[in-house]
């Protein structure tokens, strides 16, 4: 009815719309509330788009770009930004872009049919990207049956998206459309392009990289790459690529064909002869007594450096393992974060002297009793486990500060050698959506805390953003000074994480504040078929999220 007044609950008030009004109206009147962007809003602790309009009484919370959910959104709306300039410049058939991976603030993309651009395309494109932000274009979206989804890809060259869509079991698709420019992305978008000011191009590689803002939201953060990141990135997108499985469609392709156990198979092989190749080159070097692991969560730390440890055996050396973990202080003394909750992140959290000490008289030969941390009293307990080094013996140690000089500084630098490991994606959404790093990781999180420590996973999502902060202050800046960087990350992971997963995500109340999470990961695990556990080798790092592992894991 016209002129139909709705109440709506916004920063603590309640104020009278007229139905059908646009959130984008209504984030007008508080944006200078804000120091940041508001891009989208939450409507009943559902996430909407600003184009939206208001029908019911609601209450609404506004998200700007400083926010997870916003971050993202201006993302993958200045990659459709970046997109249509390129079509602009050089049309449909030349300006074909992959959007690779994320390195830095920054998204990596390569051209198709074009070659290696130079600085001065770069500049034009832009010039191009500018204009069309300071226009304020709006991105439409509109919602299209899924086989008419396909067709349209089909006809557009977006051959990964046309496959992508195969496999959906949703019966409609969502579109996005900048100037008659259509293409598909996981999440929702800006309302227009007069968002999207804050960006910047470089050359990279053999492509260039798309930077954005980082915690100043209206200043592009610098780039700063990791070389050795950068290099294991491109080796697992290659045997991806090798394997004919380097997206989600392809990935669904060869399992709906049969493929799988000879990629599960022929992956884990792999993995087995670079740990191998890994304790070949530490054993070379004769005068290494500590082995370094750190990498951030879910890496699967404990069960490579089991792996490790066997591959070292079979060269004739006695490994040790040991976790940082048992070196944790006493819950009573362990030091607290900026909200006053336990922080078991910081270097600060572990006893750094005792870890020395012990460290140090092993080195000169001298037997020294290492301790057990007991999570469940919280509590560093001495059980008699004595250790001395003799020849041959090597102790594989692993924790989130391995890589860190602070953690054993009075250890000599010849006797470590340091491994980063993490798992990073080896398949991507399709080409223009890459899979992110941390996604899958949370995911692992997900089903092993279930597993292991009973957390819900509403509170593993409420947690992961203390996770995050830490690795990149302590993790992150160590990872260039490892000796070797290690890719954990299995490219059929997640179809087989998804059946154990769904039903932890599905108990997240839809009143809670991780829901919306929640409810991403779950649309992000819909593009999976499901690949059964049963193949999966008791020695994969897999089984230390799933469970029936060989390790104690």
């Amino acid at each position: 009815m016209e002129g139909e007044k709705i109440k709506i609950q916004v920063c603590g008030q309640e104020k009278e719309y007229e139905k059908g009004t646009q959130y984008l109206q209504i984030a007008k009147e508080y944006q200078a509330d804000y120091t940041d962007d508001i891009i989208l809003v939450s409507v009943d602790n559902r996430l909407s788009e600003l184009h939206k309009r208001a029908k019911k009484d609601a209450e609404i919370t506004f998200i700007t770009t400083a926010d997870k959910a916003g971050r993202k959104a201006y993302r993958r709306s200045t990659t459709l930004l970046m997109q249509k300039a390129l079509y602009n410049l050089l049309g449909r058939e030349k300006s074909a872009v992959r959007v690779l991976s994320c390195i830095s603030q920054a998204y990596y993309c390569e051209m198709w049919n074009f070659g290696k651009p130079d600085e001065a395309f770069l500049a034009r494109l832009k010039a191009e990207m500018l204009r069309m932000a300071e226009a304020e274009i709006p991105i439409q979206k509109s919602s299209v049956d899924t086989d008419e989804a396909v067709k349209l890809f089909g006809a557009l060259g977006m051959a990964e998206k046309e496959c992508l869509f195969r496999y959906r079991r949703s019966s409609r698709v969502n579109i996005y459309s900048l100037d008659r420019y259509q293409d598909y992305f996981y999440g929702y978008m800006a309302a227009h392009t007069g968002y999207l000011k804050y960006f910047d191009l470089q050359l990279y590689g053999n492509g260039f990289v798309l930077m954005f803002p980082d915690k100043d939201t209206k200043k592009t953060a610098e780039f700063t790459p990791s070389v050795k990141y950068f290099e294991a990135l491109n080796h697992s997108r290659e045997w991806g690529r090798t394997m004919g499985v380097d997206t989600i469609g392809s990935l669904n392709n060869a399992i709906a064909s049969g493929r799988m156990q000879e990629i599960i198979l022929v992956q884990e092989a792999l993995m087995e002869q670079k740990i191998g190749q890994l304790a070949q080159t530490i054993a070379s070097t004769g005068d290494r007594k500590f082995v370094m692991i750190a990498g951030p969560s879910s890496s699967g730390k404990t069960t490579f450096s089991h792996r490790l440890s066997i591959q070292l055996s079979a060269l004739g050396l006695r490994p040790y393992p040991l976790s940082l973990d048992d070196y944790y202080l006493n819950r009573e003394d362990a030091p607290r974060d900026e909200d006053g909750k336990l922080d078991f992140e910081c270097i600060e959290a572990l006893d750094v002297e005792q870890f020395n000490r012990d460290m140090t008289a092993l080195l000169r030969g001298e037997a020294a009793e290492l301790p057990s941390f007991n999570f469940k009293t919280g509590r560093r307990e001495y059980k008699g486990r004595q250790l001395q080094l003799g020849e041959g013996d090597i102790l594989v140690i692993e924790g989130i500060h391995g890589l860190n000089d602070k953690l054993s500084h009075t250890l000599p630098k010849e006797s470590k050698f340091k491994i980063f490991i993490s798992a990073l994606t080896q398949i991507n959404i399709d080409e223009h959506n890459y899979l992110p790093t941390t996604d899958g990781r949370l995911i692992r999180r997900i089903v092993r805390d279930a597993r292991t420590r009973n957390t819900t996973a509403q509170e593993t999502i409420a947690m992961w953003n203390s996770v995050r902060r830490g690795e990149e202050y302590y993790i992150f800046p160590f990872q260039d000074s490892a000796d070797v960087m290690f890719n954990s990350g299995l490219i059929y992971e997640l179809s087989v994480l998804k059946a154990y997963a769904e039903p932890l995500l599905f108990s997240v109340d839809k009143n809670a504040p991780e829901y919306m999470e929640a409810k991403r990961l779950l649309k992000f695990l819909d593009y999976f078929l499901p690949v059964p556990s049963e193949e999966i080798g008791r020695n994969s790092i897999l089984r230390e999220f799933i469970g029936g592992s060989a390790f104690h894991v």
